[in-house]
């Protein structure tokens, strides 16, 4: 699985592949035909109440990955949709966070990683 991580504020290139945003909320500011986005796959993100509670805060990381491998551990259909995606090719995990080592694409490309 080549599956690589990307701000939405960066320019999509074609080493990109396949652009999936993993955020709830479309990135401010960010037109939709410069994102080149090819799925937004809604069925990803972190419930509301866990990314309210996180609210990017370095210290609770360990704990948030914790509950986020949780929620997608109930979303099987999305986890082999993501899955068969990389098998074909490259995937961007498109995200909007300032934070580049605390979001939740980060913590969805480890739980991919690591729930082979």
């Amino acid at each position: 699985m080549d599956i690589r991580l990307k701000r939405a504020y960066e320019p999509a290139s074609p080493e990109d592949g396949y652009r999936v945003l993993v955020d709830r909320f479309w990135p401010w500011g960010v037109a939709k035909d410069a994102a080149r986005i090819d799925l937004w796959l809604w069925e990803v993100p972190p419930s509301a109440e866990l990314r309210k509670w996180f609210g990017h805060d370095p210290a609770k990381w360990a704990w948030f990955r914790t509950r986020y491998f949780r929620e997608m551990d109930d979303r099987p259909e999305a986890v082999a949709q993501l899955r068969a995606l990389a098998r074909e090719g490259v995937v961007t995990l498109v995200y909007g966070a300032k934070d580049q080592e605390h979001n939740d694409a980060v913590a969805l490309n480890d739980y991919l990683e690591s729930h082979v």
